[in-house]
């Protein structure tokens, strides 16, 4: 590969920029995005804003409505849904209250006119099922405008495995890959043109998914395990697959994914769970996901004081990643799935971010690196949205015309979704 000094990569970074689409497949949104404290369109705290996204030259990004992993109980699934519909709220509003600087894209050709039109896209992307307990939930938020979902979070659900199955979020009998609605899922989904989204599975959900869908996936914020050994991140045997798959693994911005923690790191943590009664990890998966199963006995408020000590620990060192350990693993992906399968997903606003990548802003800086690695323009493009935008036509291009409510071709552009669930 060829390399390029710092200064003439960024001008060339800048340059491609203004030609190509840019896309982020994972930003979560801050719950205040919007408000009069926070404006979208201002330059505030946080990684995303569209002040931001046009100073970092981003087309546009898959934008999450979320749902906190909860355990369990007669009001948990109340209160994601509420969180859901509030994260709903926030995004759309984006458009809705500056509807000359963004819109909601529902289809790739709709993205394509928003950026011609020099709007922010907004994709909207659905994480954690654990709230809705039904084949018609999915249907109605297909016709809300998600775009593509993920099953999981932190913890096992009722849908699927979690890479990470956090046994106090989901105590007793859980599927390790995908439970029988799970799997009704798969179709449905693809019946109405919705990408499903396998970052954040376990490695049997995985597997199941890639064995039922007809349509290719994508992992919206993913590393890869063999940089990094965690349960997490994919092998490369599940690159590979995706490749077969014809799917795009989205490689995503977060230190502990991409570079292993230190060893001062590794002892704080050992020492936080004896603090706590619990087995010192063997792991780095461990050591990265509280799996302990102890923990499925533990009250809320235990588990919640031992998560913010944990998360406070992580931010001690935090980042200890930078913008060249993101390509490698951009480039170990690419190695093994090829460069039409592999993306870019930040994971912004939930503790991601590399040195030299920080927020929304940064993104010449992802692009300069990958021209001194000696990626050729139209490959960047490629990793930058183009290998998500085939991969979210083909799924729209093989929905049931019956069920699915996007028109693949539709012109629509900066249309809010705002019909109710």
């Amino acid at each position: 590969m060829k390399h390029h000094p710092r200064s003439s990569a960024l001008a060339h970074a800048r340059e491609l920029h203004q030609r190509i689409i840019t896309f982020d497949s994972h930003i979560d949104v801050l719950p205040d995005l919007g408000s009069p404290r926070r404006p979208a369109h201002m330059d505030g705290p946080g990684c995303f804003d569209l002040a931001k996204a046009r100073r970092g030259m981003l087309s546009g990004a898959a934008l999450v409505v979320h749902a906190t992993a909860l355990r369990p109980g007669p009001t948990s699934a109340a209160a994601g849904r509420r969180e859901q519909d509030e994260r709903y709220r926030i995004i759309t509003r984006i458009a809705e209250d500056h509807p000359d600087r963004a819109g909601i894209a529902r289809t790739p050709r709709q993205f394509r006119r928003l950026v011609e039109e020099d709007r922010f896209a907004i994709v909207l992307s659905l994480q954690n099922t654990a709230p809705l307990h039904s084949l018609d939930d999915l249907d109605a938020w297909a016709r809300r405008g998600i775009a593509q979902l993920a099953f999981t979070f932190i913890g096992t659900n009722q849908w699927a495995g979690s890479a990470r199955p956090y046994p106090f979020i989901g105590p007793g009998p859980q599927p390790q890959g995908l439970s029988e609605l799970g799997r009704a899922a798969i179709p449905r989904l693809n019946d109405l043109g919705v990408l499903v989204d396998v970052s954040q599975l376990s490695s049997p959900a995985f597997a199941e998914v890639l064995e039922l869908t007809r349509t290719p996936v994508v992992a919206s914020h993913s590393a890869v395990r063999a940089l990094v050994d965690i349960d997490r991140n994919l092998t490369d045997g599940e690159l590979r697959a995706m490749r077969d798959n014809g799917g795009v693994a989205q490689i995503v911005g977060f230190g502990p994914y991409l570079r292993p923690l230190s060893d001062p790191m590794r002892r704080r943590l050992r020492a936080h769970w004896v603090a706590y009664g619990l087995a010192s990890p063997n792991s780095l998966a461990d050591l990265l996901s509280v799996n302990d199963p102890t923990t499925a006995d533990w009250g809320q408020d235990t588990f919640d004081t031992f998560l913010h000590e944990f998360h406070e620990i992580l931010e001690l060192d935090r980042p200890e990643a930078d913008i060249a350990d993101l390509v490698d693993a951009i480039d170990h992906a690419v190695t093994h799935a090829g460069i039409d399968h592999v993306g870019i997903g930040s994971d912004f606003n939930h503790s991601s971010g590399v040195i030299g990548w920080m927020t929304v802003a940064d993104n010449l800086n992802v692009t300069a690196e990958l021209v001194r690695r000696g990626y050729t323009d139209q490959e960047i493009a490629q990793l930058w949205g183009e290998n998500f935008l085939r991969v979210w036509q083909q799924a729209l291009d093989a929905a049931d015309p019956a069920r699915s409510p996007a028109d693949g071709n539709g012109d629509d552009c900066g249309a809010t979704g705002t019909t109710s669930a």
